[in-house]
């Protein structure tokens, strides 16, 4: 009997792909539609497990080098789409990210399309042919000048990437918009990434209003079979504009023509598993293999783009104006040195003074939490998570210490576990602590927290934002759920409760994450008004990121920040690769990291042999470590890194890659590899 044969590849992490014999024709697996084709996923068994597969290749014949004799291979148990799920385009670009970010190809593709095994009717976005499209405003000339540029640029085949900066309310969001209603209007395709769906749903439904029907909305609230009915509506073309979180980057349009990063400074672009992808990355690849524009736009742009747009590599196009009446707000930094309690006068003060001029007020601060960890007076001994190393977070209203990263709780001790010492504090202060003080010296105001504590079913979120936007409350008191991308027309006070939390991490980012929330968090204050403030509290109010943000010094932070990553030889002057090995056993993560440093600095010295006198001095690859991660335990696994460091990334990367492909861990010990890490914690 003649079989086809088909290359496959599994979400395993094994560095190959397996070839089955194509399901038989005849029998009761097979399907009339149901024939092999690349991009379409089989059933099989894989050892002796039934796995889903992706097909890559589909051959008449058994390649000559194929190592099992014809004999000795498996046929796939069933195909399992009538039509192609990825495209060529897709099936390549899983290639790409498979050897760029140290993955399978098994692995690349399982993170474009979650395993859906039917498409539904139920659920997810659908939206009626018949939905309001609101008619597009007038462009300011700043506007107007963006997507001009845009766009001739794009059609002349001049640069293909561009950055849209402005301070936040000055409409970059209409530039999108207009830009892809051009896109589209030629009959091609458009990609729209936000950072969170659940927390810009005001672009969202922007997106919806605009575009009705063609418009489809991928984001983790779909079930696997919901976001494979959105997956098949954007490969018929039903759907054309896709908006969603980092994996809708991955989304099959057909005849591609845009794509768009809203707040490109978003940490929540890059992945935290297998595969390691930072969207942006995979954007700049399709984009340039499609020959297509990419936009990007934030209030604060990464550091990495900061320096691209002085280089020129990416053209820059600058909004100045709120175009809603709004002037930027007056930022006012208030030293927290000596005072007791969470509130400063001045920000009680002004929170008063907003009541009665019937405006509202925001108060941010990126902690959870009653207080923030225990601390014994007389031996200093700090209370820690049994299997993370990380303080734990006293919650008052559920009477227990909370480890924030592994869930870990244990009942407040009322003595140092230590020394037996009863004199204990607990240092610092969360959300529910400051919303305490805020009841107790505000009785008569409507208070509501928003926070992950607080907002534990879904849609809570957006019924609390509702209620704030429609004037409902007076104070929301949050974490950064409340700082992104957020447009309250009554909001005129916006108070910083402590700047300083993230400037205390062991991160060379830690300055320019805190600068960019603060300016976004201002952001939200007298947007449609002229008196808007902002009340900045902290200890360091010297510090660079804080007191910059606080003069809206944009030119001097990226400055400052990029004079120092320069000294310290960080990107966006380097390149990083990091590997983690974590294990129950502490000196077996050690171990293995040590002896992986050993070998990787053999692949490392043959490369420098190979360059001769091509690579400057200061561009040569280097290992930083092995050393404990900053976060030395997690769940119960000890952590230890090694940092690859190079000018550029290509000899780090290719000793990485020659390291996992032919490394065979210790037992117990597991490996994560990182490709432009963008936190060291």
């Amino acid at each position: 009997m003649m079989h086809r044969w088909m290359e496959v590849v599994l979400n395993v992490p094994v560095y190959q792909s397996f070839t089955y014999a194509a399901p038989a024709a005849e029998g009761k697996q097979a399907k009339p539609g149901y024939e092999p084709l690349p991009g379409k996923r089989a059933e099989v068994f894989f050892g002796s497990r039934r796995m889903t597969a992706y097909i890559i290749r589909v051959m008449d014949t058994l390649p000559p080098d194929c190592p099992v004799p014809e004999s000795q291979i498996k046929p796939a148990i069933r195909i399992l789409d009538e039509e192609p799920l990825f495209t060529d385009e897709l099936i390549r670009l899983s290639d790409w990210i498979a050897s760029y970010y140290l993955c399978s190809r098994g692995e690349a593709l399982a993170a474009m399309l979650p395993s859906g095994r039917r498409e539904t009717e139920t659920g997810g976005f659908f939206f009626s042919d018949d939905t309001i499209k609101a008619e597009p405003p007038e462009l300011s000339e700043e506007q107007l000048a963006a997507v001009t540029g845009i766009l001739g640029q794009a059609r002349e085949g001049k640069r293909r990437f561009h950055y849209l900066y402005g301070t936040t309310g000055s409409g970059k969001t209409e530039v999108f918009l207009h830009t892809a209603q051009q896109i589209l209007s030629e009959g091609r395709g458009v990609i729209y990434l936000v950072p969170e769906i659940g927390l810009t749903h005001q672009v969202v439904e922007a997106v919806i209003r605009r575009f009705g029907g063609t418009a489809a909305v991928l984001h983790s609230g779909l079930t696997p079979s919901q976001r494979l009915t959105q997956w098949m509506r954007i490969l018929r073309r039903e759907a054309r504009v896709v908006i969603g979180a980092r994996s809708a980057v991955f989304a099959p349009v057909p005849d591609l023509g845009l794509i768009i990063i809203d707040e490109e400074h978003d940490g929540s672009y890059k992945s935290g598993s297998t595969p390691r992808y930072h969207a942006r990355q995979v954007a700049f690849r399709r984009c340039t293999d499609l020959a297509i524009p990419l936009i990007m736009g934030s209030a604060t742009p990464s550091v990495e783009s900061w320096r691209l747009m002085e280089q020129q590599e990416i053209s820059r196009h600058v909004l100045t104006r709120r175009l809603s009446g709004g002037a930027p707000p007056e930022i006012l930094a208030v030293d927290l040195t000596g005072a007791e309690g969470c509130l400063s006068a001045v920000l009680e003060r002004e929170i008063i003074e907003t009541k009665k001029r019937g405006k509202q007020t925001i108060l941010f601060l990126n902690r959870r939490g009653f207080t923030h960890f225990f601390r014994c007076n007389t031996c200093g001994f700090e209370l820690k998570c049994k299997n993370c190393s990380v303080a734990l977070t006293y919650h008052k209203s559920k009477g227990k210490m909370i480890c924030h990263y592994c869930g870990w709780t244990i009942a407040p001790p009322g003595m140092c576990p230590e020394c037996s010492s009863i004199d204990i504090s607990y240092a610092g202060f969360g959300t529910e602590f400051i919303e305490t003080e805020l009841r107790r010296k505000f009785p008569d105001f409507t208070i509501r927290r928003a926070d992950t504590d607080t907002l534990t079913h879904k849609g809570e979120l957006q019924s609390t934002l509702n209620a704030f936007r429609s004037g409902e409350i007076d104070i929301l008191l949050g974490t950064q759920l409340i700082a992104k991308g957020l447009n309250f027309p009554g909001v005129r006070l916006v108070g910083v409760v402590l700047a300083d939390t993230g400037l205390h991490l062991p991160d060379f980012r830690a300055a320019e994450r805190t600068f960019a929330l603060l300016v976004q968090v201002a952001g939200r204050a007298g947007r449609f008004s002229p008196d808007g403030k902002v009340i900045v509290q902290s200890f360091n109010p010297e510090r660079t990121a804080i007191e910059m943000a606080c003069r809206c010094d944009m030119e001097g932070f990226y400055a400052a920040e990029l004079e120092q990553r320069n000294i310290l030889g960080f990107p966006p002057f380097s390149r990083l690769v990091r590997l983690v090995f974590r294990a129950r056993n502490e000196s077996a993560a050690e171990q293995a990291a040590a002896g992986a440093a050993a070998i990787i600095r053999q692949f490392l010295d043959g490369h420098k042999e190979g360059a001769g006198n091509a690579v400057p001095e200061t561009a040569e690859p280097e290992i930083l470590g092995p050393a404990q991660c900053p976060l030395e335990m997690a769940a119960g696994n000890y952590r230890w890194q090694l940092i690859l460091r190079a000018g550029s990334i290509g000899p780090i990367q290719r000793a990485a890659s020659r390291f996992l492909h032919t490394y065979k861990p210790p037992y117990g010990v597991y490996i994560e590899a990182d490709i432009d890490p963008v936190n060291l914690l």
